[in-house]
């Protein structure tokens, strides 16, 4: 449909019924799917109706917001955005809906003192372009960057809010809460502090990989947020030469979310990470959480299940830090929890809330550690155990032990891959034919970023690159390779959240003899292979022919067999 139709079909009589059919609502999208037509389609007209300049993505990427005569949030709540085009004077003020009078005044309240161009973008390519700005105007870019006068005080849970952090006159406790802020909202599973001889740099991680997002040239305010986040956290604010460990809580939004907190000591002060533990979020983003909302391939899926629905033995999932693994083993606990077991878990810290499931939190302050736990859980009548994590010789033996008189377990332990667990166990001085007679099946997994859907774009790969990767391609078209140029949906990056892989190994005859005979390891790797089983490399270079992921992301992720 043109330009001109479209405006012909926009008069002021459809206009008028939108206001009345409409309400308070988005009336160009009420216009847009009464014309069955999309934002896009209609705007060039909307435009020239209401005497607007049409800004489309090309254009609103010319346009240099200023969050300083309307602030970010406000341009959130509102819909709308306020800057300059091409370093001109002149305000130039984009929104998404012309017929929202209420936005209008509001405004031209606040412009009053200055000369305005008005502009309609819709509302899809205002949010992408308000997510690209987020990148690098967040809320803590409000903190006045001087040493903060007053001490530090106020332990407990915190109350986090946009207006609260506006209201703060505490500049350390402004910069403390919007980092907080901001990481929960842009999904963060991390915050990194690191204290530099010039001051302090915050990082977050996301997609598992570390993003710079403030840096603070002030090494007074850097300590003194230090010490906030350790009063927080209950913690010794005048100890600062030795590590410390410790967590606390705060309530954004009406959802409280648990932070776990490492201290450490450095050249030039401390370092703080924070682990986000938001167990109500995670819970409710998987109400039904099964197995099938993790991404694995169909092979791996099936493996979990007949692995979990065993009456006894033990499954041990594997991997490094934020791999996934406890969410796995919650996942395949949700599926077989109908009831008719007793399901005990014992965690460091509890990640998720399940309904009709013991959850004991570890506790080693008052003594509740992994083995006395697990000791107190085996008198507990289970049916099926979860153990968060094994660390130790005494966990392993206990958790064998359970295994192999009638219990299901589930745990997870640190290995790079599913034949190093093996002497992981031996390591702690586990028998190798009690293990493997109480072993089920083994999970090694990962996470990958996955090519942003909105850039992706199909790319040559280099011969040097396709070397370093360990593969012989013989011919072009044996795969389809992908790479996000970066845009305003994965911040730049090219890759938009992760997909799990994962190796599985499953305790056949053949290979137990072998374990228990300590058979060299590429003996047990060709057994394997004779089984059909798939590397996590091979897992991971399957995403790449498909272009999914890329290779530089494998490399970072999987080593080169």
């Amino acid at each position: 449909m043109t330009a001109t139709l479209e405006a012909a079909q926009l008069d002021a009589s459809l206009v008028q019924e939108a206001l009345r059919s409409n309400g308070s609502a988005h009336h160009m999208k009420w216009i847009a799917d009464k014309l069955k037509l999309s934002e896009e389609a209609l705007l060039p007209a909307a435009a020239s109706h209401f005497d607007l300049a049409a800004m489309d993505m090309p254009g609103l990427r010319l346009l240099t917001p200023d969050f300083q005569v309307i602030s970010f949030a406000d341009c959130q709540r509102r819909a709308c955005v306020v800057g300059h085009m091409n370093a001109q004077t002149e305000i130039t003020v984009v929104i998404t809906d012309p017929m929202d009078a209420r936005l209008r005044s509001w405004l031209e309240f606040r412009l009053r003192q200055h000369s305005v161009q008005w502009a309609l973008a819709t509302s899809a390519d205002l949010r992408a372009f308000l997510v690209t700005a987020e990148k690098f105007v967040r809320a803590m870019d409000a903190v006045k960057m001087q040493p903060d006068t007053e001490p530090v005080t106020g332990a407990g849970v915190v109350a986090i809010s946009i207006s609260g952090i506006d209201a703060t006159s505490s500049p350390v406790v402004r910069l403390v809460d919007s980092t907080l802020y901001d990481a929960l909202h842009s999904g963060a599973s991390d915050i990194h502090l690191e204290t530099h001889p010039g001051g302090l740099v915050i990082k977050y991680r996301l997609d598992g990989v570390l993003e710079v997002v403030k840096k603070i040239d002030s090494i007074e305010l850097a300590h003194q947020a230090i010490s906030r986040i350790k009063v927080v956290s209950e913690l010794d604010i005048s100890e600062r030469r030795i590590p410390q460990d410790g967590r606390f809580q705060v309530v954004v939004d009406a959802r409280e979310i648990d932070f776990r907190v490492s201290i450490m000591p450095n050249l030039f002060g401390e370092d703080a990470v924070l682990r986000v533990l938001d167990r109500k979020h995670l819970t409710g983003q998987f109400q039904a959480l099964t197995l099938d909302t993790l991404g694995f391939e169909k092979e791996v899926l099936g493996f979990i299940r007949d692995m979990s629905q065993m009456p006894y033995g033990l499954l041990l999932v594997t991997g490094p830090t934020g791999s996934g693994k406890t969410t796995t083993l919650y996942a395949a606990l949700s599926e077989i929890n109908t009831g008719l077991d007793k399901i005990i878990t014992i965690e460091d810290p509890i990640e998720y809330q399940l309904p009709g499931v013991l959850q004991i939190p570890v506790n080693e302050k008052k003594g509740l550690t992994f083995v006395r736990g697990l000791r107190s859980i085996l008198r507990h009548d289970p049916d099926k155990i979860m153990v968060g994590e094994i660390r130790d010789a005494e966990t392993a033996h206990i958790a064998v032990q359970a295994a192999l008189t009638g219990h299901q377990v589930f745990t997870t332990v640190h290995a790079n891959n599913v034949f190093d667990v093996i002497g992981r166990f031996a390591n702690m001085g586990v028998d190798s034919y009690s293990l493997v007679a109480a072993l089920n099946g083994i999970v090694a997994q990962r996470l990958l970023r996955v090519n942003c859907p909105q850039c992706a774009t199909q790319i040559d790969v280099t011969s040097e690159l396709l070397r370093r990767s360990g593969l012989n391609l013989t011919s072009p078209s044996t795969g389809i390779f992908k790479q996000g140029l970066g845009c305003a949906h994965c911040r730049g990056t090219g890759y938009r959240g992760r997909r799990a892989i994962a190796e599985t190994l499953p305790m056949s005859d053949a290979l137990r003899e072998q374990l228990v005979q300590r058979a060299p390891l590429s003996q047990i790797r060709q057994t394997a292979r004779n089984s059909g089983f798939v590397s996590l490399r091979d897992a991971a270079v399957a995403l790449v022919m498909n272009g999914e992921t890329t290779l530089e992301e494998i490399n970072r992720v999987t080593p080169v067999e």
